[in-house]
């Protein structure tokens, strides 16, 4: 890749230089798939919501705003800081004119916006280990695979993002059961983490789960239904397309359940064809690991946008800046395709960013006049 291509690679550079060569400059279609666990509802677990009921709707508020670029009627619950990463990605997608789709995993709500509903049901705490039944697990499985080689042909590739309100806990759940030491390395929507928060409610989980559990159990047992559904659209998207999975420690997690996968049940894919994309305050949190956690799990290439936010005016995004939020509902995706596929300075970014969040603020002022 030339040097005015603002993507970064932090595992896997050859791997890496390769996939940016053939996808970057090639317009995706973009998937979301919005999930739950009530893991999110453990007092602290997570920033993205300040109360357990705030944090049941974070999902569809954030559909809402993919959809319309404000919440007309979710509102986006309040936060510790800064602002839901879904109006910095829908300024993004929007501006560039990339396709979304919002697939419903599991939500304990009721979507208000259009969504393809699969069939789940929002799964117990991972401290129960008893998350799913063995039952939902075969269901979301079925549809993701469906989805991943319905969607695949539909863009140059395919952008699996997440929504998952407590997923970086089960995320580490999943990664411990595979046998990965992800401890203190997975990251948080909470500025400076709650690893030991985490590692308490996933050993309990772990309880209850055989050191021979089968892929197909570890998911059912600690897992959240937006793992199930992105590993097999991943899986099955990977036979058409290239695949960028949109996260952080979550997409981790999942590459490293899509390779336990294959290989329990025999399964070809094509992992050269997919890469991972997160944001730059993922890649550089004190409080997590991420880049050395990808390397652990053998995952492919590990991008990120190469911005920082430096001169933003807005104080959303000097929260960002400043470690707030740091990912979700694929920012990371799109700060990748706003480097590469759209080539935008700062300067452009920062300008796209800051006119997001004031059509977000002027529309939920008129909708509240309303």
């Amino acid at each position: 890749m030339t040097d005015d291509v603002l993507v970064e690679i932090h595992t896997q550079k050859l791997w890496g230089d390769r996939w940016l060569e053939y996808h970057i400059r090639q317009r995706p279609v973009f998937a979301c798939i919005l999930g739950f666990t009530e893991t999110a509802l453990v007092p602290g677990i997570s920033a993205a919501g300040l109360t357990a009921a705030d944090r049941l709707r974070t999902a569809i508020a954030d559909a809402e705003v993919l959809t319309y670029g404000f919440a007309p009627f979710s509102p986006l619950p309040s936060l510790g800081g800064g602002i839901s990463p879904a109006v910095l990605t829908h300024g993004i997608l929007s501006r560039l004119a990339v396709s979304i789709w919002l697939l419903n995993a599991g939500l304990p709500l009721v979507p208000s916006v259009p969504v393809v509903n699969l069939g789940g049901r929002s799964p117990a705490c991972v401290s129960t280990g008893q998350a799913l039944s063995g039952g939902m697990v075969r269901l979301l499985w079925q549809q993701g695979w469906r989805w991943g080689e319905l969607l695949a042909p539909r863009g140059a590739y395919l952008i699996l993002s997440e929504c998952v309100v407590g997923g970086t806990t089960t995320a580490q759940a999943v990664l411990t059961a595979l046998g990965y030491g992800a401890e203190g390395m997975v990251s948080s929507s909470h500025r400076h983490g709650n690893a030991a928060q985490k590692t308490a409610l996933v050993r309990l989980g772990l309880r209850h789960l055989r050191s021979d559990a089968t892929p197909w159990e570890v998911v059912a047992a600690v897992g959240d239904p937006m793992q199930v559904v992105v590993t097999a659209m991943a899986l099955a998207a990977s036979h058409h397309s290239g695949v960028l999975l949109a996260g952080g420690s979550q997409m981790v997690a999942v590459y490293a359940l899509a390779r336990a996968w294959a290989a329990a049940e025999g399964w070809p894919w094509h992992p050269q064809r997919m890469a991972i994309a997160t944001t730059p305050w993922v890649i550089h949190d004190p409080a997590a690991a991420v880049v050395t956690l990808a390397q652990l799990c053998h995952c492919p290439p590990l991008l990120s946008g190469r911005y920082g936010l430096h001169g933003a005016t807005s104080p959303e995004l000097a929260a960002y800046a400043a470690g707030y939020v740091k990912e979700g509902v694929g920012l990371g995706s799109a700060l990748v395709l706003a480097a590469g596929y759209a080539q935008w300075s700062e300067r452009q970014l920062l300008s796209v960013l800051e006119g997001s969040i004031h059509r977000h603020q002027y529309q939920m002022t008129q909708a509240g006049k309303s």
